[in-house]
């Protein structure tokens, strides 16, 4: 049986549903935001091992019995709406994280792309940013910090042409406007206003010259790269997540042998199955390493180069041995 932990409008595990059924594979699609306001999850430890099972509309399913788990886009627990007191909500839900930490634990299944304690550490850009150059990745200059004293000499040291950029994409509101940060191209009058570097760490880089940028989704060990033609477009040219899908048009790009087997190796030392891996190719021709997302989205890269990459997680999910 194959769990799958998303929330229940996710267009990209109604991509893969279908591929999953003709596999013949039976399929449990959870939200753990239902718990435990909407859902009873219980653990039974007994002679020959615990045993799991999560009641939810008024069906009870063994989830001992799960062989595989799509980790996707899960919700947090949340409280029922009878439990109103702000502090108790707060307790409730976080002794429900606690107990969903251990919960899956206990699975004894293949995660794609990894238990949660696992993904956070793949998350981080300082880890992946040295594992990329310990395995042979060019690597931009980077500085990560939030002391103003570091953003002028960083400025000089690029010659004027560096970016600064968050060291996790973490939206935020102001005045009810919801906003994100991007990567952004520092200017010179910016380091006067370097002081509010301190409030929190960022990232600072040499700007790297675009041929395209390289949107690489690695599942086991299928490689499938699509390049994006983000200079073609004012919007894209710093940071294609701006997205101009007329201008900046996306292709199936071939990796040199040895690039695509450092995107393997980088997935499989951070312990997760999965990863999307952001790369620059340069007008040089050097593929040059950003960032890892061990969760990423891929859905528009299939719908607009074709890449069978929710085929590949099909297979991977259905697939009784862990080399694939």
């Amino acid at each position: 049986m194959l769990l799958i932990l998303s929330e229940p409008g996710d267009a990209t595990v109604r991509m893969v549903l279908p591929k999953l059924k003709a596999r013949g594979a039976e399929v449990v699609w959870w939200d753990p935001a239902r718990y435990p306001a909407a859902a009873h999850l219980t653990a039974r430890f007994k002679a020959g091992g615990p045993h799991l099972t999560l009641v939810t509309g008024g069906e009870s399913v063994d989830l001992s019995r799960t062989t595989a788990v799509w980790y996707r886009r899960p919700g947090r627990p949340t409280a029922a709406p009878d439990v109103t007191a702000g502090d108790l909500r707060t307790r409730v839900e976080e002794l429900s994280e606690w107990f969903l930490e251990g919960f899956w634990d206990l699975l004894d299944a293949r995660w794609l792309p990894g238990r949660h304690p696992v993904l956070r550490r793949a998350h981080n850009k300082l880890v992946h940013l040295a594992l990329a150059e310990r395995l042979g990745f060019a690597v931009p200059p980077t500085v990560i910090t939030n002391d103003p004293a570091e953003l002028a000499p960083a400025y000089e040291r690029a010659g004027g042409r560096l970016i600064a950029k968050p060291v996790e994409y973490v939206p935020f509101e102001i005045d009810g406007a919801r906003h994100t940060v991007y990567t952004t191209v520092v200017q010179r009058r910016d380091l006067a206003g370097r002081a509010r570097l301190a409030h929190e760490p960022t990232i600072l880089q040499p700007y790297v010259g675009k041929a395209v940028e390289l949107r690489v989704t690695v599942v086991g060990r299928q490689v499938f790269a699509a390049e994006i033609a983000s200079q073609d477009s004012a919007r894209t040219r710093d940071d294609w997540r701006h997205y101009d899908f007329d201008r900046a048009r996306h292709s199936v790009h071939h990796l040199p042998d040895d690039v695509a087997r450092r995107c393997v190796d980088l997935v499989a030392a951070l312990g997760v199955t999965f990863g999307a891996i952001d790369l620059i190719l340069t007008p040089d021709g050097e593929y040059v390493f950003l960032e890892i997302n061990p969760n990423g989205q891929w859905a528009w890269i299939e719908d607009l180069t074709g890449l069978p990459i929710g085929d590949a997680i099909a297979d991977w999910l259905v697939a009784g041995e862990t080399d694939l």
